[in-house]
């Protein structure tokens, strides 16, 4: 018997099951099961981050990360993560090669504080202020203005007098072999879209 949960991930580096750092070599049952399941979340327009495993004794958790695709913007809602939730656990109940094993499935979407470590990760971000840090290069905060499929490129946000509005500068192209890291930064005109994310990350009832 099996349940699932709706959630949105915390993205905090070290303790996210689901992230790269976790699967540089990967389970072979969470490839099969990202096979399995991969059809039915494109089928839904969505795309498949990750899949996890965690397994307490004869118990398992499927952690299923999905997001929309690169070239729109915005979160998933958490009704569209419940439907997904729902057609994922129906795939899971009739797999002919389970184990038999009872599990939990907790499907989430990434929050708006997941380090930027792909390029549809960058495309997924377009119009927000993000900061880089740059390989030998002055690291940039600036605003996403264009991406592609060499890099990034910024409008950087000068450093101005406290009080003062914020100046832009020229735009600047980031290539991603530059790139060690980036991060969105929360501003307050998606302060709105933080909190409704963080409200995501509360546990949702058992579907």
């Amino acid at each position: 018997m099996s349940h699932s949960e709706a959630t949105t991930s915390t993205d905090q580096a070290g303790t996210d099951p689901t992230s790269p750092a976790q699967h540089e070599v990967r389970n072979p049952e969470e490839s099969r099961l990202k096979a399995l399941l991969e059809p039915a979340v494109l089928a839904s327009r969505l795309y498949l981050e990750d899949v996890a495993i965690q397994v307490a004794g004869s118990h398992r958790v499927v952690h299923v990360v999905i997001d929309l695709p690169q070239e729109e913007t915005g979160g998933v809602s958490l009704d569209v993560i419940a439907e997904i939730s729902r057609a994922l656990s129906d795939i899971l109940d009739n797999d002919p090669r389970t184990d038999g094993r009872p599990y939990d499935l907790e499907v989430s979407s990434p929050g708006v504080g997941r380090p930027l470590t792909e390029p549809r990760h960058w495309h997924r971000a377009r119009g927000r202020m993000v900061k880089v840090n740059v390989i030998q290069g002055e690291n940039l905060t600036g605003r996403i203005q264009s991406v592609d499929d060499d890099g990034v490129t910024l409008v950087p946000e000068q450093e101005v007098k406290k009080g003062m509005k914020p100046k832009q500068g020229e735009p600047v192209k980031i290539p991603f072999d530059r790139i060690r890291q980036g991060k969105v930064e929360i501003e307050f005109s998606h302060l709105n879209e933080a909190v409704l994310e963080d409200e995501y990350n509360r546990p949702s009832e058992e579907a």
